[in-house]
């Protein structure tokens, strides 16, 4: 007796409760989170600059009855400058496309989530160009395989030869030296974490804090317990990654964070008197952007097109402010 088949009792559409779409967490990215953001006005400026050496200087003198007290003053730099370049990304949904599209796509939603992490990407790549690479700071270490110089050190992913501790502890002990401030921020690559990870002198300091078997946790290198081995407020770990491949070509995708590591001051909020090692400048007054990110998305429609267009902008300067408060690895993992 005939009987209709599968394919003729079902014909196959677009589930509405699925898609699959490879977007990176925002917290993948630190370019947004290391160095404080200062809103400003106007594109570009100047900002002030006081001279270290005259505040940490002793000059103070004994003063005998009736005299002046001993005095002196200090130099200021005016000369700094900020410019916040503007970058900017679109996606258009032409009307045949959302008139035709199914529910799951969600071709608004879909097309602000595109391009917000276009510009999140060109922002952390923007970061590492500025701050994650080397003659930046005042001091960089190159990683090596054995007989390290003075400006080198055995790369951390050397389990046994390498001394990760000792060399981020001498580093915050020359920031010290030469600032007088404590730096409180470690910035970290990928596969520098995975190393600092596995390392056995860090394993070995925090294997007592967790409680290993069915019912406790093993203990675990984190970014926390890192922080609080090294002495520092935070250790943030770059994971955001990149498709360096051309439109249709097969995809070759790296973390931008690469084998690198920072050791900085970062100050908690911009404010008068406090030193940082960098800002993010960003012109709040053109771009109003109403998120975390400081990325502004605009909604218009081009009548020639038969289109509407998403566009985000984001305006930001990402300023070296002092490259004393930076210590600097490079290749400083296999």
């Amino acid at each position: 007796m005939p009987q209709p088949t599968n394919s003729e009792v079902h014909v196959d559409s677009a589930l509405t409760n699925i898609s699959v779409a490879y977007i990176q967490s925002s917290d993948n990215f630190v370019a947004g989170t290391v160095f404080p953001n200062l809103p400003v006005m106007k594109q570009s400026d100047r900002y002030f600059v006081f001279d270290r050496g005259d505040f940490n200087r002793d000059e103070a003198k004994k003063r005998a009855p009736g005299t002046e007290s001993s005095g002196s003053g200090y130099q200021l730099d005016n000369t700094p400058t900020y410019f916040t370049d503007v970058w900017a990304h679109h996606q258009d949904i032409p009307d045949q496309v959302r008139n035709n599209s199914d529910a799951a796509v969600d071709v608004d939603r879909s097309a602000t989530t595109f391009v917000t992490n276009k510009l999140l990407i060109r922002r952390e790549k923007n970061w590492a160009a500025t701050f994650f690479t080397g003659s930046v700071w005042a001091t960089t270490i190159t990683g090596v395989t054995a007989t390290p110089s003075s400006s080198q050190a055995i790369q951390w992913s050397d389990g046994v030869s390498s001394d990760p501790i000792g060399n981020i502890r001498a580093a915050i002990t020359h920031i010290e030296q030469a600032t007088g401030i404590t730096p409180n921020t470690l910035v970290v690559g990928k596969a520098v974490m995975d190393a600092l990870e596995d390392h056995p002198d860090i394993v070995d300091r925090v294997k007592y804090s967790g409680m290993s078997g069915p019912s406790g946790n093993p203990a675990r290198v984190n970014a926390n317990t890192l922080a609080q081995l090294f002495g520092l407020q935070r250790v943030l770990v770059m994971r955001a990654v990149e498709n360096t491949a051309g439109k249709e070509l097969t995809e070759v995708s790296a973390f931008i964070g690469g084998k690198k590591a920072l050791l900085t001051y970062a100050a908690p909020v911009p404010s008068l008197l406090e030193p940082t090692g960098g800002y993010t400048f960003s012109w709040s007054s053109y771009l109003n952007a109403g998120n975390e990110h400081g990325i502004a998305i605009t909604r218009f429609y081009m009548k020639e097109l038969k289109s509407e267009r998403v566009e985000g902008e984001i305006a930001m300067d990402q300023k070296l402010v002092s490259s004393d408060l930076g210590y600097f690895w490079t290749s400083i993992v296999a």
